[in-house]
């Protein structure tokens, strides 16, 4: 047996795909993660991390390809940490993203029986994000061509693009992408073109300075609508070109209705504004899931795939099982989304929000709906859960709650006052099947597992949306 250490090179085969997407195999039943590979791929690779149970790897060659893979569609496949999965055919995918979801919730939940279903797919497997941020920076990941022939193809320190996987202050300068529309590629282009060209630069993640940082894309697959948000650092010497770069956009793409200069001090790498000015348009765009009508800010959480905002609204409604008399409380609500959708088959519906921005537009949501059962509220479930007595005076005891929480999953406070509330029925929505699997944990004291319906939101990524059902013993 090679005696493996940090910087050992080694053939492998990969058998298969673990939990976040990383290729798993095996020596002498040891297990090592290889980034970037598919099962069937045989890969010379290095080592370059080694644990007591596991070691990480990185491929130095692709030996031989796997059986089932296919040809990428995009150029900057390998590099662009976005689409893992572009080079494994569709089928596949689904079926690893269930294996995926039932391997969290037997080795974290430490459930025995499989209540996990085949994931369901999405109708659109390219073009199909409704939202994209891409960032600024001041350096620019250089191609392998770049590195081999010493000669630049772009400036160095300029890129308008995706962060490469691994570097918070790399971006790869994107001149495709298919998962999202080719509007909001051309949008990408046109901003990067302008703003290399303004003389500002764009701002360092290292040392804190420079005017341009991110640029946010909305577009709706419905109605056609495109929010175009310009996040930069303060104006210091007010020469800001925005409104320059405003008018150029609206001349050549007709199809943007609303562009917003947002601006951040934060140092932070994060797309997110503390201050907002509407250069064009009403600041929001408006999308439709099925029969429903949705307004979106640009700050607002919102499912990143629309047809598949649609099944999920659909299972959640069906795992709601409601008949018109239930008091549903909706934790996590956002815009709305879920509220609004299962309202007409419920007595009444409370949603909780701590985001300010979405709980305003989940109020205008419910008007553009004409729901007139739902009311929302404004708070961190942490505080607003301590007093459940106040709430369930106020709202009434919930027969049903719905939960969306964030990637990191619910905080264990909210998750005890959940128990302690004991609902007859949760309806769990989460992104991560990790937190997923310790969420449900948690709760299986009082708790039967019903079911989860794995959903596809997000295809050649490892990423799977689920839902959960959940019935009090």
């Amino acid at each position: 047996m090679v005696a493996l250490k940090k910087g050992t090179e080694i053939e492998l085969v990969v058998e298969n795909l673990s939990f976040g997407g990383k290729g798993l195999a095996r020596v002498n039943n040891f297990v090592i993660f290889v980034e970037r590979t598919i099962p069937g791929q045989r890969v010379l690779v290095r080592i370059t991390r080694k644990k007591s149970s596991y070691a990480e790897a990185r491929v130095l060659a692709l030996l031989e390809d796997a059986p089932q893979a296919i040809s990428p569609r995009c150029i900057h496949f390998g590099t662009c940490g976005g689409c893992l999965w572009q080079n494994l055919p569709y089928e596949e995918q689904l079926k690893v993203k269930r294996d995926m979801v039932w391997e969290c919730l037997a080795h974290i939940g430490g459930l025995a029986h499989d209540v996990v279903l085949p994931a369901l797919p999405s109708p659109q497997i390219y073009y199909y994000r409704n939202k994209m941020e891409y960032s600024f920076a001041a350096r620019r990941w250089l191609s392998q061509e770049e590195i081999d022939h010493n000669q630049l193809q772009k400036p160095r320190n300029f890129a308008l693009g995706l962060h490469v996987k691994g570097f918070y202050d790399r971006v790869l300068d994107i001149e495709e992408c298919h998962l999202q529309s080719p509007l909001s590629v051309a949008i990408l282009k046109r901003v990067r073109q302008f703003a290399l060209n303004s003389g500002l630069p764009p701002y360092n993640s290292l040392d804190h300075t420079g005017f341009w940082r991110f640029l946010v894309v909305r577009d709706s697959k419905h109605t056609g609508q495109i929010l175009v948000e310009l996040i930069t650092a303060p104006d210091l010497n007010r020469s800001s070109p925005i409104e320059e770069l405003a008018s150029i956009l609206l001349a050549e793409i007709p199809e943007i209705t609303t562009i917003i200069h947002g601006v951040s001090e934060k140092k932070a790498q994060i797309a997110s504004a503390d201050t907002q000015e509407e250069i064009s348009g009403p600041g929001y765009i408006e999308e439709r899931l099925g029969d429903f009508h949705f307004r979106i800010s640009s700050g607002a959480f919102f499912q990143t795939n629309s047809e598949v905002g649609k099944i999920l609204l659909d299972q959640v409604q069906a795992g709601c099982a409601l008949t018109g008399r239930e008091v549903v409380w909706d934790l996590y609500c956002g815009t709305g989304t879920m509220a609004i959708g299962v309202a007409n088959d419920a007595r009444s519906v409370v949603g909780f929000e701590l985001a300010e921005e979405a709980l305003a537009d989940a109020g205008i949501n419910a008007r553009l709906n004409n729901v007139d059962n739902c009311e929302f509220v404004l708070g961190d479930l942490k505080g607003l859960l301590d007093d459940l007595s106040f709430l369930v005076e106020r709202y009434g005891s919930p027969d049903v709650v719905v939960t969306d929480p964030p990637r990191a999953g619910m905080h264990p406070s909210v998750i005890k006052q959940l128990a302690d509330l004991a609902p007859p029925r949760i309806v769990s929505v989460s992104c991560n099947p990790a937190t997923l699997a310790r969420d449900v944990k948690m709760l299986m004291e009082k708790y039967h597992l019903l079911r989860v319906q794995p959903v596809d939101m997000f295809p050649h990524t490892p990423h799977i949306e689920t839902v959960a059902i959940l019935e009090r013993k």
